[in-house]
This record gives C-alpha cells, structure tokens and sequence, in this order.
C-alpha cells in the first residue's frame, strides 16, 4: 500500500514528536511492506518567520494532495502576542477549515502503570476508556469578532454561530462511534443559558430518537460535565459537544491520564483525509533538550493508520508496542515514578519503533 502523508512539525517540541511518529511509521513499512511518502511543510510560527503567513499557499497546496496530514504543534513565546494580526494559530484553525475537518476524535486510555502518574486516586481511574467527539470548523472560535469603545470604555464580542447541519454531521460521527463502543453517547452543551446550546440540544436529540436509538443517550451541562469527569468518568464512552468546550473538556480529560504527552488526537471530514497530532502544544520551556514525550504523536499515527488508511492491524501493533514500552519503563520524565529512570524523546521513539518490528 502507497500512502502520502504530510508531515507540518511546527513549533517547540513539534519537530521532535513528529520525528519519532515518522521513525515509528518507518517502523511499520518495513514490517507490513506498505509505502509512506512524507512531505513536509511549515505550518505555525516558523510559517509566520519563513513566509509572514501561518499557513502558506505551498503548505494547504500540499496537504489537499495528500491521504494524511501529521502535525505536531504551534506557537510560543515568539509570536505570543494576541493582539497580533497573524498568529501562529491561525495556521491551524485556517487548516482544519480549508480540508472541512469538523470532527476532532480525542480517546482517553489509561495504562495500568500510569495510574499514579494522575492527581485523581488510582481507583477513580479504573476502567476509564472515553473519546470526545469535539466539533471543530464552527462555533466561537471561528465567528465574527470586534472590539470597539464607546463612553463606557472598551467591549469586545465574538459571535458563536451553529447550524443544523453543522451539528447533525458530528452527532452522527459521535453516534456511529458509539455503536462501534459502548454504545453510550453524551452529549454537552449549556443549553439553560445559550440559545446555540438549545439548538444543539434539539438537533441531538431528535437525531438521536430518529437514527441511533439503540443508543443510551443523556445530555449534561458542561460545568457538571467538568465535575463529573473527575469524579466519575470510567461511566462516560462518547462525549460530542461543541467547538470551545470539547476544546476545555479534553485537557481536563488529559489529566485523567497523567500527561498532556500520552494523548493523540484525529481530526476527520468527510472522506479519508485526516489530520493527526498530539493534543499537547508546542512547550517550548522543554524544546530541544530530548525531554518531550512522543508517544501521543505515536498514538496519533495508530489513529492515522485505522482511520485514514483502514490498517486496523497496523494501528494494533503500534499501540501494543507504545504499551509494551510503558511495560517496559523506557518513558520521558512527565510520566516517570519517582526514582525511575528517564528515557529521552528519541530513545522511547527508538524503543516503540524496535517492538513494530520484534511484534
């Protein structure tokens, strides 16, 4: 199999992370015969440096002629100025908007041996296996914004805009999930007090009763939601919710886990085109010294190959070997129990890539 993947490093630890996905994806050409042409392009801050743009004309070029896009971050202190016109986000929003990636799959594992690694007691995190379903080209982040003053002082607003079909397309991306799970979805919104939550609401629920009845269904505010993440969540399997609080929601989810750096992340349209990165950003107090974990980028390649390229055996070893790793205690220090030895970036991305191929 032939596949073409562009691979945007980005910012801070970005080059590292995607350095060691592309070592581990190498890994598993050689041991499945298949063929992986990587790309890359710029993306971010290095984009802004390189070209005055986030996301140049070459880099979207690129990407709309590729199966697969990996992305490992952007930003930093550099360009970390809000009020600037061009921003090193604005590559990755542009992106996801151009290719129409409207569902960004986040899944929430954790390895027995990462249970202390969390703040929250071992036993609140036993049988903990959850993805959200975050809705990413609409909402807030993407309507209208202005800012003005009058003779009160200064104001601000950003328009929080969703459509029917906007929502109908992700509840039934979080559905069909669901019947391939637990067969439990639940969807969060704020619908006691904004009217595009009502909406969300209606849409969900009527799809829902019409399509997925099969389905055990509930809806949840997002502040009990937040709560309830922490207090209970091995009861949650698919969570689908809108654009800010998916967003707020799985870093809170990531804590569940231990590290930011075991998280991977799919952003999916239509067809098989996805975007792979780890949820973490660019840290840049750590880049370039070997300290970044790469196994969320790791993992995030296992979600490429299931879900862009249909190599479910594939993405199964390059999980079992990411915990055969764990297992056998070659992690970066954000993971590390006291008094265990510290791996670095490209030694546990060595360690992953060696047991595809020992598999």
């Amino acid at each position: 199999m032939e596949c073409i993947v562009a691979a945007l490093a980005g910012d801070g630890i970005g080059p590292e992370v995607v350095a060691e996905g592309i070592k581990v994806l190498t890994a598993v050409s050689d041991r499945f015969d298949h063929r992986f042409t990587i790309n890359e392009g710029l993306i971010g801050g290095c984009a802004i440096d390189a070209t005055g743009t986030a996301l140049p004309d070459a880099t979207l070029d690129m990407c709309h002629k590729s199966d697969a896009i990996l992305l490992g971050a952007v930003g930093g202190p550099k360009w970390d100025d809000p009020n600037a016109k061009i921003r090193p986000e604005q590559g990755l929003l542009g992106i996801r908007k151009a290719l129409g990636l409207f569902a960004n799959l986040r899944p929430v594992t954790i390895h027995p041996l990462l249970l202390n690694a969390s703040p929250l007691r071992p036993e609140r995190l036993q049988g903990v296996d959850l993805v959200v379903v975050r809705e990413l080209t609409g909402g807030i982040y993407f309507g209208e914004k202005d800012r003005g003053r009058d003779a009160h002082g200064e104001w601000a607003s950003d328009l929080c805009i969703y459509t029917e079909a906007e929502i109908a397309r992700i509840v039934r991306t979080a559905g069909n999930l669901a019947r391939l799970r637990r067969g439990k979805l639940t969807m969060v919104d704020k619908a006691n007090v904004l009217e595009s939550s009502r909406l969300w609401r209606s849409v969900t629920t009527r799809i829902v009763n019409e399509e997925f009845a099969d389905l055990q269904f509930e809806t949840m505010l997002v502040d009990a939601c937040a709560m309830h993440l922490i207090r209970r969540p091995a009861d949650f399997d698919v969570i689908v919710t809108e654009n800010m609080f998916g967003d707020i929601l799985t870093d809170e989810a990531s804590m569940l886990a231990g590290s930011m750096g075991m998280l991977p992340s799919a952003s999916l349209g239509e067809g098989r085109m996805g975007l792979y990165e780890p949820i973490h950003g660019s840290a840049p107090d750590i880049a370039g010294q070997g300290k970044a974990n790469p196994l969320a980028m790791i993992l995030s390649v296992a979600l490429m190959l299931r879900h862009s390229f249909g190599l479910g055996a594939e993405a199964h070893a390059v999980e079992a070997a990411v915990f055969a790793t764990l297992d056998a205690g070659v992690v970066t220090g954000d993971i590390a129990r006291p008094g265990q030895e510290v791996a670095s970036t490209m030694q546990v991305g060595a360690a992953v890539a060696e047991r595809v191929l020992a598999a």
